[in-house]
């Protein structure tokens, strides 16, 4: 890697510069992210303490200015107002900046105000988890972080339900048992995958039914960076006995509705005719 003289020496042209940075292993730096960096007049950070030991690891200094979800108005019109003479790179705690963090507005703002903005593609947590999971990867929808609340959680669950591609969310430990328990509930019969702690010493990724990771997770709280990723529905049925077997497994626990609702939602067939085969297993 060059000297810091020699980096400075090459000054960047004015503009936004999104970074992408390791999501755990400092190794996954990309050759032209540590260029950058090293090149660039300022960098606009979640937390300065973070980003400075990638800093430290890089063995370069730079002004580091805050800006995360808490960022006023004033704060991103500093930051507009200083690349239009400055190089700022913008980087987030960890991955791709915007994926699910703060910047959305200060690039939106920086375009319509005819700043260069330049992506710098590296880690991603989501598309790292898509790709060790075994789950189908030609389709995904990545929704970010499950809302806390339950209701909220089940709303949003419910409405992905029908969404044939895999669904990828962002989340914790504390919350992901009444995760896995939400989406047992709402989308029966899915395969999942609980991805924690990616490129890092304990990196682990597990497959399975939501209650059977739910039981895992129990006896073995989880720590760390956790990407959740559901499989889409079933595209088809390979015979009408096996929408019956669902059916009635359904019906031991529910109404006909909701069983024809939660076989619906797992195989992606026709909530009214699953309804009507209900009542006649129901009647039999």
């Amino acid at each position: 890697m060059s000297d810091q003289r020699d980096l400075d020496a090459k000054p960047l042209s004015p503009g936004l510069y999104i970074v992408a940075t390791p999501i755990g292993n400092l190794a996954d730096i990309t050759r032209r992210a540590a260029d950058v960096l090293g090149r660039c007049d300022a960098i606009a950070c979640e937390d300065t303490r973070v980003t400075r030991k990638l800093m430290q690891h890089l063995g370069v200094s730079k002004p580091l200015w805050r800006y995360n979800d808490h960022a006023s108005h004033e704060d991103r019109a500093r930051l507009l107002q200083a690349m239009r003479d400055k190089a700022v790179a913008l980087v987030s705690d960890a991955g791709t900046p915007l994926v699910s963090d703060p910047g959305y507005r200060l690039v939106r703002e920086a375009r319509s105000l005819g700043i260069a903005v330049t992506p710098l593609p590296g880690a991603s947590a989501a598309l790292a988890a898509l790709t060790v999971s075994g789950l189908p990867s030609d389709r995904f929808l990545f929704a970010g972080f499950l809302p806390p609340k339950d209701k909220a959680r089940s709303d949003t669950l419910n409405e992905l339900a029908k969404v044939r591609a895999t669904l990828v969310f962002f989340e914790t430990g504390p919350r992901l048992l009444k995760a896995l328990a939400a989406i047992g509930e709402a989308l029966p019969g899915r395969e999942v995958a609980v991805a924690r702690e990616l490129t890092k010493l304990h990196e682990e990724c597990r497959t399975g039914s939501p209650e059977g990771l739910a039981s895992h997770y129990a006896a073995h709280p989880p720590r760390g960076e956790i990407v959740l990723l559901v499989g889409p529905p079933a595209q088809t049925i390979a015979d009408a006995a096996h929408a019956d077997t669902l059916l009635l497994e359904a019906l031991t626990t529910q109404k006909p509705s909701q069983a024809a609702a939660s076989v619906a939602r797992a195989t992606g067939l026709e909530r009214k005719a699953l309804y009507a085969r209900a009542l006649e297993l129901q009647a039999s």
